[in-house]
């Protein structure tokens, strides 16, 4: 198992963001036109009125739901005559989609496609006026490979003081659409149970009349539910039906089953009502039910190919296997090397190209073997797959680290290489076949370092699509890295045209870090919505102590350094990077809701007035953190309280409530809140006890015993401000 975890990590670095970026620049859009259509021809003063987005997709092209397993949901920006009010997108029910290969890619539509939403004209428009919609969308479709889409749609209504006539063209089409909206149904009775990793639904009919589901799906809103796992329904016997799903690795902390229930000839009589809405709380799942027993395993597909033709694939893995030839770590031994095949062979053409021929060989059969590492680590049961990953902070994170450590190789921080590159040095001077072969292997090696900013397109594709596929685009590669070699062992005489080696290398690969560092940027983007503020900043702190360990080991552990710097530059090396690692390591959360080392973590909700009222209404223990993401006391007081597994426990024993009020972009409520306890700053934290009017003020700099000593004089005598203890 760890030999295995290893092998992956030592391939991921080379899979840096530029996959997303060359996706990205693929050619494409259009495939998908957007129109803004309304169900009334007019609208009454303040009266609502139900428009669309209408989306009429290209075959095999399509777009996602709000929950889209992979991809993007649509998002709408209006543009909207003063006093008018938009509502959300209303979601119909969406369809599971797949690729060529039958491989689940996501949620959502395609072929003509209805998103209604309810607009709102204000009560004082005037009879007589137009009133102009302007709504800018923007949306992800995909067919093999994925392009942003975009649009500027617009609708003119006329305001009316009568009731609006329907319109002859998509009134019907827009009020059936919204009669087929997910709903709550009293014909069907939902259940819901759980584990740490499956869920078990059940749906029963209530009386006589309903027809039986086919093809049933869940669509879950919250991730809970693994969107790419194959779904199959069990009847009951008694018109209902039983659904076994798998828990998703990266799934919420969530208290109940959220999404759409789907059957392919509707929920009710005449085929109506495609999608059942599902808001149930779960049931604990027994460990001795026929559910949690008996459920067969549910087989996951294999993941969807790397997206875009295997042809462009295969044409940036040559290309970036030629670029590798431009890198200081291998242009100075082209033309040596190709002399040293014309000196071996005595100037005999033939035999100069058998060299070049041999080399070629020993390049691609380096890269054959890196390919079936892949196909080992496949067969073994791990799923690779380009963009999954990136479900998972801990990869985001290490893949963070890693790209940065490279771009900081590459801006010249610290060197590595420098001994596959010595060993190279020294096959060089070997003769005959087996030199020139093993020259190949060692130009494999010397070039890895260099590869994580050319290749990642082509190795992340190879990572995801079939062995075959993959097999062909590491021959790319090869082909790539081998081909000047070949050329000039055929035609040695234009070894002479050969820029020289000098300055303008260092300049070039130094140039090449910065689309890393972009990267990197972007990866803790990413990390920045899958943690918690405070482990965030942590994360972000590491990155800093990780940079200082490479510039350690390059400022101490520079060539021809004494022993006993070197040895102290290594050192550092593995003292701070650890240190960094530890802080920054993203710790998991199981499907439970607790840490990876056993306490039961913080739900925060948003802070308001209204919610404050409304859970002492309930009779429960409030606590109030007033905070700002710029506030450094407030990070600190974060990490010294909430990782407290005794105050975690607190918490979650009584059952007390936690509002955040972030503070951190300007708020006129958190600030008159503020003012009216005299407080212009944050951190200001407040606990409500149940009963009293008044709440307990905690100081500025908290420690667990504070907060713990606060709660624990909630009782009926106590009330007051806590002084912080010496």
């Amino acid at each position: 198992m760890l030999l295995r975890r290893l092998s992956f990590a030592l391939l991921l670095p080379v899979m840096g963001l530029l996959a997303t970026t060359a996706i990205a620049a693929l050619p494409g859009g259009g495939h998908v036109k957007a129109s803004l259509v309304a169900a009334d021809a007019s609208v009454q003063p303040g009266k609502p009125v139900q428009v669309a987005i209408r989306f009429l997709h290209d075959p095999r092209w399509h777009t996602y739901w709000v929950q889209p397993g992979t991809g993007l949901p649509t998002d709408i920006k209006w543009t909207l005559p003063a006093g008018w009010k938009a509502g959300d997108i209303q979601w119909p029910a969406p369809h599971v989609l797949k690729d060529k290969a039958g491989n689940i890619v996501g949620n959502g539509y395609e072929a003509e496609q209805l998103l209604p939403i309810t607009l709102t004209p204000p009560a004082d428009a005037r009879p007589g006026d137009k009133a102009e919609l302007k709504a800018a969308l923007e949306w992800l479709e995909c067919e093999e490979v994925c392009v942003p889409g975009s649009a500027n749609v617009a609708l003119t209504l006329a305001v009316r003081a009568g009731p609006p006539q329907p319109d002859p063209a998509w009134g019907e089409k827009i009020r059936a659409t919204v009669a087929g909206l997910p709903r709550e149904t009293p014909e069907w009775k939902i259940t819901a149970a759980r584990d740490a990793k499956t869920v078990v639904l059940k749906v029963t009919p209530t009386g006589n009349g309903a027809p039986t589901p086919r093809d049933l799906h869940f669509f879950s809103e919250d991730n809970l539910v693994s969107y790419d796992v194959a779904q199959t329904a069990t009847p009951d016997g008694r018109g209902g039906f039983s659904m076994t799903l798998k828990v998703a690795p990266d799934a919420p902390d969530a208290a109940k089953l959220l999404g759409v229930l789907t059957s392919e000839n509707g929920w009710l009589p005449g085929g109506k009502l495609r999608g059942l809405r599902v808001e149930v709380p779960f049931e604990k799942l027994a460990a001795g039910s026929a559910a949690a027993t008996n459920a067969k395993p549910e087989t996951q597909n294999p993941k969807p190919p790397a997206r875009g033709g295997l042809a462009g694939t295969l044409l940036l893995a040559l290309v970036g296997g030629l670029i590798l030839n431009l890198m200081p770590c291998v242009f100075p031994v082209l033309g040596l090397k190709i002399l040293g095949f014309v000196n071996q062979a005595g100037h005999q053409r033939a035999r100069v190209v058998a060299h070049g021929l041999v080399f070629t060989l020993g390049v691609l059969v380096s890269f054959w073997a890196l390919a079936a590492v892949l196909a080992l680590l496949r067969a073994s049961g791990d799923q690779l797959g380009w963009g999954f990953q990136l479900q998972s902070p801990a990869f985001v994170y290490a893949l963070a680290v890693l790209l940065l450590v490279f771009g900081l190789n590459m801006s010249g921080v610290f060197e590595f290489g420098l001994s596959a590159t010595a060993v190279g040095s020294d096959l060089q001077t070997k003769s005959g076949y087996a030199g020139s072969f093993f020259t190949g292997v060692l130009a494999t090696v010397v070039a890895t370092p260099c590869s994580a900013p050319f290749l990642a397109p082509a190795l992340g594709a190879a990572l995801a699509v079939s062995t075959t596929a993959s097999f062909a685009i590491f021959t790319a590669i090869a082909f790539g890295l081998s081909t000047p070699y070949l050329l000039l062992s055929i035609f040695p005489q234009l070894i002479r045209a050969l820029p020289r080696p000098g300055a303008w290398m260092e300049t070039f690969k130094q140039f090449m870090a910065f689309p890393l560092y972009a990267t990197v940027g972007y990866l803790m983007w990413v990390l920045a919505g899958q943690m918690a503020e405070d482990a965030f900043l942590s994360a972000l702190f590491s990155l800093v102590l990780v940079a200082m360990a490479v510039w350690m080991y390059g400022r101490w552990h520079a060539p021809g350094a004494p022993v006993g710097r070197a040895r102290f530059g290594i050192i550092s090396l593995v003292l701070v990077g650890a240190l960094g690692l530890w802080i920054g390591w993203p710790r998991t959360v199981n499907a439970a809701g607790d840490t990876a080392r056993g306490a039961p973590k913080i739900v925060w909700e948003p802070w308001s007035p209204e919610a404050v009222a409304r859970l002492r209404e309930q009779g429960r223990i409030v606590y109030v953190d007033f905070t700002a993401r710029w506030c450094a006391t407030c990070q600190t007081n974060k990490k010294l309280v909430f990782s407290s597994d005794e105050v975690l426990k607190y918490f979650a024993d009584h059952k007390i409530a936690a509002l955040r009020a972030d503070w951190t972009n300007q708020d006129p409520r958190i600030t008159a809140e503020l003012a009216a306890y005299n407080r212009s700053a944050v951190p200001f934290n407040l606990i409500w006890a149940p009963g009293k009017n008044e709440p307990i003020i905690l100081p500025e700099l908290l420690t667990p015993g504070i907060v713990l000593e606060a709660l624990k004089r909630t009782e009926p005598s106590a009330t007051g401000e806590i002084k912080e203890s010496s």
